[in-house]
């Protein structure tokens, strides 16, 4: 597997990523399999695995899992979803980011990590106090590089000129959501992202199952989420799945393979995370490292969804305080007229 430069932190990384989220009660939590399907990952070329503290058991299982191997590993974790009832054990705060960072070295039994990333934007943070914190851990040594998910493009340059003005690390990753029914980022994340030289490593390539070709018009699917999440019972994305699955018949590769390929064509991208629950699912998304889609396929892509479009939403995307909050979009009744 080809290896590809993790923005400009030195770091080389391979273009499909493990990502562990699937090791713990949301997939399996059986060691045995768990030791297999990394051990299969690392034989396959891949160098780079991403889990994160809000994922029940994974960074245990994936600690035990590494064990004679973690040197060789790019590891990334993240921090700041909400673990368990406490309000102080979540956000960006130096409080929260210097007791996360301590639980995940000591569940994936490792002195430091490569690339610590901040799982969703806080906004009752300000990230001055959260680089700051990080910063600290970089020049400890326990942190290698630090990076966002799901941030938007505006608080990522906001970030980035804090880092600046201030002397701080700066972030030097984004990991946004991407796939063929969600093509959004290449608006702002993605040119913003190259602009200021940091990597990008996608989740949900396969938007949450729905690129899997199992959820089909008329057929009942045995993907669980699909009675979780209402993207995956989405009318407009089912018949763009649909589309997208006769284009990937005509080219002769499974559906999994062209959304993979789709992914890390982009310029902008430098890594897609597999998320496999089993050892099959995990074969098949290897096989899709050969295939190279060529510009006529891609255009047909464009046709089905237009770059920088979307169709419907993922339901776990963060969502922008102004879009919560209507009052911070509507003034006041009594201020709304001009007169």
């Amino acid at each position: 597997m080809q290896h590809r430069p993790l923005g400009r932190t030195g770091i080389h990384v391979s273009p499909f990523a493990l990502g562990a989220m699937m090791f713990s009660s949301f997939g399996t939590t059986d060691q045995d399999e768990v030791d297999r399907m990394v051990a299969r990952a690392l034989d396959a070329g891949i160098n780079l695995v991403d889990t994160a503290d809000a994922y029940a058991e994974s960074e245990e299982l994936l600690g035990r899992a590494l064990r004679g191997r973690r040197d060789h590993v790019v590891l990334a974790s993240k921090f700041s979803r909400p673990i368990g009832d406490d309000p102080n054990a979540r956000g960006g705060s130096r409080r929260w980011i210097m007791t996360a960072v301590e639980n995940s070295l000591r569940r994936l039994q490792t002195d430091h990590l490569d690339l610590y990333q901040m799982h969703r934007p806080d906004p009752l943070t300000d990230v001055e106090e959260t680089l700051s914190a990080l910063t600290d851990l970089v020049r400890s040594g326990k942190v290698r590089a630090i990076g966002t998910s799901d941030m938007p493009a505006s608080d990522i340059v906001e970030a980035q000129w804090v880092a600046e003005r201030r002397g701080l690390e700066r972030f030097r990753t984004e990991q946004p959501h991407y796939s063929l029914l969600d093509r959004t980022i290449e608006r702002e994340v993605l040119p913003v992202a190259q602009r200021f030289g940091m990597g990008t490593v996608i989740w949900s390539p396969l938007a949450s199952g729905m690129l899997t070709g199992r959820v089909r018009r008329g057929q009942e699917s045995d993907l669980r989420r699909t009675r979780m999440f209402a993207a995956l019972r989405d009318e407009r994305r089912i018949d763009a799945v649909e589309q997208l699955i006769a284009l990937a018949e005509e080219a002769g590769m499974p559906l999994t393979h062209l959304a993979l390929a789709f992914v890390i064509a982009h310029p902008g991208v430098t890594a897609a995370l597999l998320g496999p629950r089993t050892m099959e699912q995990l074969d098949d998304l290897l096989a899709a490292a050969d295939v190279r889609l060529g510009d006529d396929l891609l255009d047909r892509i464009d046709e089905i969804v237009p770059p920088g479009t979307g169709v419907g939403q993922m339901d776990q995307e963060y969502r922008t305080p102004p879009l919560l909050s209507p009052t911070l979009r509507r003034r006041p009744a009594q201020e709304r007229a001009a007169a």
